[in-house]
């Protein structure tokens, strides 16, 4: 769909596994004043005293699974709710964006359970989170005299490029569902968005970049590692002539972002107190919880390699209280019959451990990030890159940055200015130049689920059915686009299909696979992405319809013209 030119302002909205956020900027400022972007400057995380940026991605709702609060508001209601003992009259959920991408049949009907475990459809989770941010936004533009309708503004909402097309279908739905016009909405890839921003950024603020290097120059290569709390999310960027950015291989990533160590930090403390311990601290004194996740959110930044000892300041009296509870001894007492005795120190409330043992808790995620970036190097179009870029909020890692330099020490590692907000600016500037990327590669192998004649030479038998007289294989991979393939921005691929008298609508099952030649939908590596229905103007006689798949956008796309008439056709494409 075309988007719609007559925006005022673009606003963007980067949902994150641990923190969310917006910003935004006028179109007239765009030209002259590119990097004047605007974020919410007042998410308070509350007992902590904390302002932040960004907020974290957490939604509450009421038994009626109607709207409460969102961020450190949901966060901090929800421990009050706790503490009431009233959580089953509330429905709270928290870092639930991985279901995305853990899910490769992701669907209109796929559930998601509370943090009780009550469960609900995932697209309303989704869509109530985006209409918090939403609305937060629009009081914030009223608020400072700037009152917009929703159709004056160009929303972007920010993605990472390793999730399947299926999932950014998902996203794009939950958008719309909230009231965004389809012509008022882009995608934005995560790491893209912080390459563009990179590009606008000074260079006095990017931090590790030799004298004289400049991102604008025409033919400088360079690796975006875009590190979040869920993900490691990494693509390879050129600079060309006029501008735009081209993309020399296809994006990679796992998970292996902040939380990774969150959940390792969280088995240390059971090591020491319990897994039922903690489990009660979550269920019943979730605010004791919750700040034990914020203080150690402080120390994953400031960390160093050479330090020794690590202050953390920990909910002492709520452990105390548990351990003599449940375990019938103090929590000291409990850390000195632990295998830690030696490594770890109480004084007040806060603990003093040994660096040693906090630093292995990154040492898996670590090896993780380090691997994706030499699997990425030994690409035939990285060999000769030299330059890697750490962003996003786990980049601020100094563990991270320093293992980084040292597995790489013939790359320049640059870390930009505040590399946790490169994202979600970045996502503003692709809505004012959403062209600026003038090609992608492929990361799949796309087809159409069809039935040709069997034949014995290339066919399993099992797939062999008849239909009309005629032997035919079930299931075949009708390949359109092949992994790794160099795409141009709106690159057109058209098939022809046939209709049948009487028939006034067509479908059409889009499939992707990991493989470069697939043969079968059914294989263990391909995955449905959705249908597509297509109606049909004139039912009476057999038509032939020209359909053009669109690829190289940040989503698939496609069109549909009926061969005689030229007529246009509808086309729908729907999750399943």
């Amino acid at each position: 769909m075309a988007m719609n030119p007559n925006y005022i302002l673009v606003a963007a909205i980067d949902f994150g596994t641990t923190y969310s956020g917006y910003a935004f900027s006028m179109r007239h400022s765009f030209k002259n004043q590119p990097m004047t972007i605007h974020t919410n400057q007042c998410w308070n995380a509350g007992s902590q005293q904390l302002i932040s940026l960004k907020t974290p991605t957490c939604l509450l709702l009421d038994a009626n699974k109607q709207f409460d609060s969102f961020g450190y508001e949901a966060e901090n209601k929800y421990a009050e709710i706790v503490m009431e003992k009233e959580q089953h009259n509330y429905y709270y959920f928290h870092r639930f964006k991985m279901c995305l991408h853990k899910h490769k049949d992701v669907s209109m009907e796929l559930l998601l359970e509370d943090i009780t475990g009550k469960p609900m459809p995932t697209i309303d989770v989704f869509t109530l989170s985006i209409m918090a941010m939403k609305d937060h936004l629009m009081s914030y533009l009223i608020k400072q005299g700037t009152k917009l309708e929703l159709n004056d503004i160009r929303w972007v909402l920010s993605v990472p490029a390793i999730w399947t097309d299926i999932s950014k279908q998902f996203m794009r739905e939950s958008a719309v569902k909230v009231g965004i016009s389809k012509s008022n909405l882009l995608l934005c890839l995560e790491p893209e968005a912080a390459s563009i921003y990179c590009q606008y950024l000074p260079t006095d603020k990017l931090t590790g970049i030799e004298p004289g290097f400049t991102m604008a120059k025409p033919g400088t290569k360079y690796m975006i590692v875009d590190l979040g709390g869920g993900t490691a999310d990494i693509t390879v960027h050129e600079k060309m002539l006029g501008g735009h950015l081209k993309e020399l291989c296809r994006a990679t990533g796992g998970d292996c972002g902040g939380t990774c160590v969150d959940a390792e930090y969280i088995q240390l403390l059971i090591k020491i107190v319990g897994a039922p311990i903690l489990k009660i601290m979550k269920q019943e004194y979730l605010e004791s919880y919750l700040d034990l996740l914020r203080d150690f959110e402080t120390t994953k930044r400031t960390i160093k390699p050479g330090s020794k000892k690590v202050r953390i300041v920990i909910p002492f009296s709520t452990l105390n209280t548990l351990c003599e509870m449940h375990l019938k001894e103090n929590f000291r007492s409990v850390i000195k019959s632990s295998s830690f005795s030696d490594s770890i120190v109480i004084r007040g409330d806060k603990v003093h451990i040994d660096a040693n043992v906090l630093r292995k808790l990154f040492d898996k995620t670590i090896a993780n990030i380090l691997l994706l970036i030499k699997e990425t190097l030994q690409m035939e179009s990285a060999r000769s890159l030299n330059k890697i870029i750490l962003v996003g909020g786990f980049s601020n890692c100094v563990l991270v940055q320093e293992a980084v330099r040292r597995e790489f020490p013939n790359c320049t590692v640059i870390i930009p200015f505040d590399p946790g907000l490169s994202v979600l600016q970045g996502a503003v500037l692709f809505g004012h130049k959403s062209d600026v990327i003038s090609s992608r590669i492929s990361r799949f192998t796309y087809g159409i689920s069809f039935n040709p004649k069997f034949d014995p030479a290339i066919h399993d038998e099992k797939y062999r059915f008849l239909s009309d007289g005629v032997w035919r294989c079930k299931n075949a991979f009708d390949k359109i686009l092949e992994k790794d393939s160099v795409i141009p921005i709106g690159t057109v691929i058209h098939r022809k299909y046939n209709t049948k008298i009487n028939v006034n609508k067509i479908g059409l099952k889009l499939f992707a696979s990991e493989q470069h030649n697939p043969v079968y939908t059914a294989d263990d590596d391909c995955f449905s992405l959705g249908n597509i229905g297509i109606d049909v103007s004139d039912s009476s006689r057999c038509q032939v319809l020209e359909v053009g798949f669109i690829f190289g956008n940040t989503e698939l796309s496609l069109t549909v013209i009926e061969a005689a008439s030229g007529n246009k056709c509808m086309a729908q494409f729907t999750l399943e």
